[in-house]
């Protein structure tokens, strides 16, 4: 294709835009902060909590606090150095306004400020500021404390020396730009299990967060530490002595352990660099593996992971053949057999350290793998051969894992030689739809043959297909595959959705790119709805990454009001359409119907009590309906409660349940 043209005069120097200070932060914020939805909101808070983290990495600060304040306005105090305020030589300005006004400026690109950190690129403190509407830094140093405030990340006034104290440290308060991000609200939850995560991972850090958002009276913030004025506020502490092995007790609380003694290594390697490494193997089917690095948690992996994987198998390879425990016949232990039921945490601590992607996702420093793969190999074997009574138990607990894939794959072998998963035998009650274009095409997994018929019927048959279950699928929380693949209803979503299962799992071949679970709004259906979940998070993972599951939200009541009708989704949607209405249950009352003088409620137990126009019109309509995505956060919460409900701690079932019981419904 020939090159095209351009006018002349159409494209010069004037064409070329020259962005200033924190301007691209604001003008591409996805770029330094991966996501201006929830995520991204949260990840200001961690960007200056990190700054904070690294002062005690040092060893120059160990007590940080993170409070919620009202307005969404979040407030962070170290006990550290404080942030210099001496004038920077190359920016003619304060040190202090150069770190927030500046991208990549900062104490960690060399020299003696910071021998590991986590913040890489040093956009830090100054993308937060960027991203925020308001945003004040208060230094205290050499018994001084400086002041200054900005505005979308430009200085208001120069900095300011407001008088003297005896403390040392940085506070960085912030309001998150609602013009940036989707939501400015702070998840409570999340704040907390990032947090009590970093204070496992440096030892002896105290980490104090609170949450002030619905306090009404003056907090008084002349002082640093909000947890010194003496007012209740509700919130929590953490400080553990015991670092990563606290961290994998925390995480195998719930767990019954193949090994008694828990193994730890932590090794300086050269100047400042590190490898520590905690591992236990649990009574479970899944894997925990938590990689950090320089206390950055690693979502993705990385270089640290792949030498801690080819380190731990080879190892365990070689203390089962030397003492006998596998035979020859039985081949190999596989990565994936080694990881079986392991709950590991690695971290490693470098001086140059590189990321993948500025939310530091994925670590892709070559030598960390070098580091991890010899200093755990060695220490592994020796916590083998020092404790054979646990080796004895590990090894078995993967020559189990061994014989179960090659069950599975002979399961799999199995299916795919009837031709199932290859989509020429559709499962019988599967109503498919007409469409063969993925993009389009929708799957119903409703529970029940009397839904399922209703919503057979009510479907738009050219785009929408409809799977009944028959009661509740098995379990999987303990099922390894071939126990999942001997189950009639896993089997046939296996065929339905085309994907296959397991390591020939292919997600270009989903038949639908939306699978929607669809049961009854009782204790049953969010039964059947936390076992689906849980066996899409256990084996069908990039299902719910790629976010094609949803969860329907069928409507709780049927409202008339003369010759009008209304659909509540809710208690306090039906509340906005009666109001304050004392309601009266009618003579008749078999469907479960309330009268008043002026409202008609049909409070609906299942789907199975609508008809297919009702189905439709609340359920299935497109551009109606309400549907929910599904959310790694929610399978995880799914699958921590199968831990609890049908694990083999019985005081943390006893204490779920008794927490709990007020909050069910009740059908009798």
């Amino acid at each position: 294709m020939p090159k095209k043209q351009a006018p002349k005069g159409s494209y010069g120097a004037k064409d070329i835009s020259v962005l200033e200070g924190l301007e691209p932060v604001r003008k591409r914020p996805g770029m330094y902060i991966g996501t201006t939805g929830p995520d991204g909101l949260h990840h200001l808070i961690w960007e200056v909590f990190d700054n904070a983290r690294d002062e005690a990495m040092g060893g120059y600060a160990d007590r940080v606090e993170v409070t919620l304040l009202p307005g969404n306005r979040v407030r962070v105090v170290d006990n550290g150095r404080g942030i210099p305020v001496d004038k920077h030589a190359q920016t003619k300005v304060s040190a202090l306004e150069t770190i927030m006004t500046t991208l990549h400026a900062g104490g960690k690109f060399g020299g003696e400020g910071y021998k590991v950190s986590g913040g890489l690129h040093g956009v830090g403190v100054s993308v937060v500021n960027a991203l925020s509407v308001y945003a004040k830094a208060e230094v205290y140093r050499d018994e001084d404390k400086y002041v200054q405030e900005y505005s979308r990340g430009k200085k208001k006034a120069a900095v300011k020396r407001v008088g003297k104290s005896k403390f040392s440290g940085t506070v960085i308060t912030f309001d998150p730009d609602p013009e940036i991000f989707e939501t400015v609200e702070f998840d409570w939850n999340k704040v907390v299990s990032h947090l009590r995560q970093q204070a496992y991972l440096v030892k002896g850090f105290r980490i104090a967060i609170f949450d002030a958002r619905e306090v009404k009276k003056d907090l008084n913030l002349d002082g640093p530490y909000v947890e010194d004025l003496g007012i209740d506020i509700p919130g929590m502490s953490f400080y553990f002595e015991g670092g990563l092995v606290s961290l994998v007790r925390f995480y195998n609380h719930l767990q019954k352990s193949i090994h008694k003694n828990i193994f730890y290594i932590e090794k300086e390697t050269n100047d400042g660099e590190s490898v520590e490494v905690a591992l236990q193997y649990v009574d479970d089917i899944s894997a925990r593996l938590m990689p950090f690095a320089n206390n950055i948690h690693n979502p993705e992996g990385g270089t640290h992971v792949t030498g801690f994987k080819t380190a731990l198998t080879r190892t365990l390879n070689n203390y089962a053949k030397k003492n006998n425990l596998i035979k020859e016949k039985e081949g190999a232990f596989t990565g994936e057999d080694v990881m079986e039921g392991l709950t590991a945490v690695v971290s490693v601590k470098l001086r140059e350290i590189q990321f993948e992607g500025q939310t530091k996702a994925k670590l892709g420093s070559q030598e960390a793998r070098g580091m991890v793969e010899s200093v755990f190999s060695d220490a592994f074997s020796d916590f083998l051969e020092e404790h054979p009574d646990d080796a004895k138990a590990i090894i078995s607990k993967i020559t189990l894992a061994l014989k179960a894939r090659k069950a599975a794959k002979a399961a799999k072998d199995s299916v795919l030689r009837k031709g199932a998963l290859e989509g020429m035998t559709l499962p019988g009650k599967l109503a498919d739809c007409q469409s063969k274009y993925p993009e389009e095409s929708e799957l119903f997994i409703v529970e029940g043959d009397s839904a399922g018929g209703t919503a057979k019927t009510g479907r738009n048959r050219k785009t929408q297909a409809i799977l009944p279950l028959r009661g509740k699928i098995l379990n999987i929380e303990r099922a390894r595959l071939d126990k999942a693949l001997s189950s009639e209803q896993i089997k046939n979503l296996v065929v339905a959705f085309g994907t296959a299962i397991g390591d020939t799992f292919d997600i270009s071949k989903l038949r639908y790119h939306k699978l929607i679970i669809a049961t009854d709004a009782d204790v049953d259906g969010a039964h059947i709805r936390t076992l689906l979940l849980t066996l899409f998070y256990r084996y069908f993972l990039p299902l719910i990454e790629g976010g094609y599951v949803y969860i329907a939200q069928p409507p709780l009541y049927k409202i008339r009001k003369g010759k009008e009708l209304f659909y509540a989704y809710s208690d306090e949607e039906k509340f906005s359409i009666v109001g304050d209405v004392k309601e009266e249950v009618g003579e008749d009352s078999e469907e479960e119907t309330k009268k008043t003088s002026k409202f008609s409620i049909q409070r609906y137990k299942g789907l199975g009590e609508m008809d297919a126009a009702e189905l439709w019109e609340t359920t299935m309509d497109p551009s109606r309906r309400i549907l929910k995505q599904v959310t790694i956060a929610d399978a995880q919460e799914a699958d921590k409660i199968f831990d609890i409900l049908m694990g083999t701690d019985v005081p943390s079932r006893k204490s779920f349940i008794q927490t709990n019981a007020k909050k069910a419904t009740i059908d009798i």
